[in-house]
C-alpha cells in the first residue's frame, strides 16, 4: 500500500486538531505536549543548521567578488518584496477603511510591549556579538548569521592546506543536520496536532465573537496576503526567476503547512531548506546563504500586516494620517520587519515602535490583540513562501539548472 505523501497526512492532521480542539476541549491538555517537543526538536537544530551551511555556502560561493554579487542579489530582493508587500497592505486599508466605526470595546492595555522593542540602529549594533557563545545559546539569529558569514568568507582567504579540510567538515556538518532534519519532518503532523488543537481550544469560546467585531479588518489583511502570495510572488517567479511558480509551490507544500501551524519562520527554516533544494533542485551553496538570511530579515506578512495594523488602529481612534505620515509608516514597517524575530507574536512587538513613530496611542495594540495570533499563521506563511521564491529567483540568477 503506498504511503500517504506527507503534506496530505500534515493538512489532515491540521483538520483533525481543529475538531480536536472544537469539540474535546477538556482533553486538549493530553495531546499539547506533542506539538510542545515538535517545537523543541526544530529549535534544537536551527542553530547548528544554520551556521553550518551558511559557512558551507559561503566557503562554497568563493571569491570576495562572488559573495558581494549574492549578498547585493538577496538583499535587494528582500527589500523589494518587503516594499511590495507594504504598499499592498496601504493599498489595500485606504481602500476599505476597517478602522472606520470599529468597536473599541476590545481596547486593553498591553504591559510591556513598548519597552522590549528596540530601534533599528540597536539592531544594526546588536548584529555584531559580544560571544557567539553566548550568541549561539540565546539564539540570536542576525548575530549567528553575521560570524557564520565572517568565518566562512576568511575561511577561504587562508592556505588550500587550512581551507579543505574546514570546507569538508562543514559540509559534512551541514550533511549530517540536515539527515537529524529529515528525521524530525517525519513526526511533523504529530506536532502539528498537539500545537493547533491546544490554540483553538484556547480560543473556541471566542472564535465567532470575535470574527464578527474584527472581520472587516481581518478580511483586509488576508486579502492583502492573498493579492502579495498568490499574484505579487509568482509574478516574480516567472518573470525574473523565468520558473514555474505553480511547480515550485507544489514542492513548498509542507513547510508552508508547518509555517501556518507553528507562526514561527526559525522554526520552519530547515524544512524550508530541504523543501528548496530537493523538490526545486536549489544548489546548497544558495539555500546555504539566502535562506537562513531569509528567515532572519525577510517578513513580507510581517511588514504588510503591521502596515495594515497600524493605519486601521488610526482609523479606529479617528486619527487621520498624512502622506507623509503613512510615509514612515512605510519606512518604519520595513526596518522594523528586518529586526523581527521569526518567532510568534513578534508582530506585537514591532507595531509599538510604528504607532510610536507616528504618534498613535499604544493602547490600540489591545484592539488587535484578539486576532493577532490567527492572522500571525497566515502572514508566517507569506514569510516562508517569500524566502522560497527568492531562493529560486537568486538560484536562476546564477546560472543554476532548477527542477522548477
Amino acid at each position: 500500500m503506498k504511503k500517504l505523501a506527507l503534506h496530505w497526512q500534515i493538512l489532515i492532521a491540521l483538520i483533525l486538531s481543529i475538531l480536536f480542539g472544537i469539540f474535546f476541549t477538556n482533553y486538549v491538555q493530553y495531546v499539547t505536549w506533542m506539538g510542545v517537543i515538535f517545537l523543541r526538536a526544530l529549535r534544537m537544530i536551527i542553530v547548528p543548521l544554520i551556521f553550518s551551511s551558511i559557512v558551507s555556502g559561503v566557503t562554497g560561493i568563493g571569491s570576495a567578488k562572488n559573495l558581494g554579487r549574492m549578498s547585493i542579489k538577496t538583499f535587494s530582493y528582500y527589500i523589494m518584496t518587503s516594499l511590495f508587500a507594504i504598499f499592498t497592505g496601504l493599498f489595500v486599508v485606504n481602500l476599505v477603511k476597517p478602522g472606520v466605526g470599529a468597536d473599541l470595546g476590545l481596547s486593553s492595555m498591553v504591559e510591556g510591549l513598548d519597552a522590549s522593542a528596540e530601534s533599528f540602529g540597536q539592531t544594526l549594533i546588536n548584529i555584531i556579538p559580544n560571544n557567539i557563545i553566548e550568541s549561539m545559546a540565546r539564539g540570536d539569529m542576525l548575530s549567528i548569521i553575521f560570524f557564520a558569514i565572517l568565518f566562512g568568507f576568511f575561511a577561504t582567504r587562508v592556505k588550500s592546506s587550512f581551507r579543505l579540510p574546514i570546507e569538508k567538515t562543514f559540509n559534512a556538518i551541514f550533511e549530517v543536520m540536515m539527515q537529524v532534519t529529515m528525521f524530525v519532518i517525519k513526526f511533523t503532523p504529530f506536532g502539528i496536532f498537539g500545537i493547533v488543537s491546544g490554540l483553538v481550544a484556547e480560543h473556541a469560546d471566542n472564535l465567532l465573537p470575535i470574527f464578527s467585531r474584527m472581520g472587516i479588518y481581518m478580511l483586509c489583511v488576508l486579502g492583502a496576503l492573498c493579492i502579495h502570495a498568490f499574484i505579487i510572488l509568482p509574478l516574480l517567479v516567472r518573470v525574473i526567476g523565468k520558473s514555474n511558480p505553480i511547480k515550485h509551490a507544489k514542492g513548498m507544500t509542507v513547510p508552508l503547512l508547518t509555517a501556518f501551524s507553528t507562526s514561527s519562520s526559525n522554526a520552519t527554516l530547515p524544512l524550508t531548506m530541504e523543501a528548496v533544494e530537493k523538490n526545486s533542485g536549489v544548489s546548497t551553496k544558495t539555500t546555504g546563504f539566502v535562506l537562513p538570511l531569509g528567515a532572519t530579515i525577510n517578513m513580507d506578512g510581517t511588514a504588510l500586516y503591521e502596515c495594515v495594523a497600524a493605519l486601521f488602529i488610526a482609523q479606529a481612534y479617528g486619527i487621520e494620517l498624512s502622506l507623509l505620515q503613512q510615509g514612515i509608516v512605510v519606512l518604519t514597517a520595513l526596518l522594523a520587519s528586518i529586526g523581527a524575530a521569526g518567532i510568534p507574536m513578534a508582530g506585537l512587538v514591532i507595531i509599538t515602535i510604528i504607532l510610536t513613530a507616528v504618534g498613535l496611542p499604544l493602547e490600540g495594540v489591545g484592539l488587535i490583540l484578539a486576532v493577532d495570533r490567527i492572522l500571525d499563521m497566515f502572514r508566517t506563511t507569506v514569510n516562508v513562501w517569500s524566502d522560497s521564491c527568492g531562493a529560486v529567483i537568486i538560484a536562476k540568477s546564477e546560472g543554476e539548472v532548477l527542477k522548477v
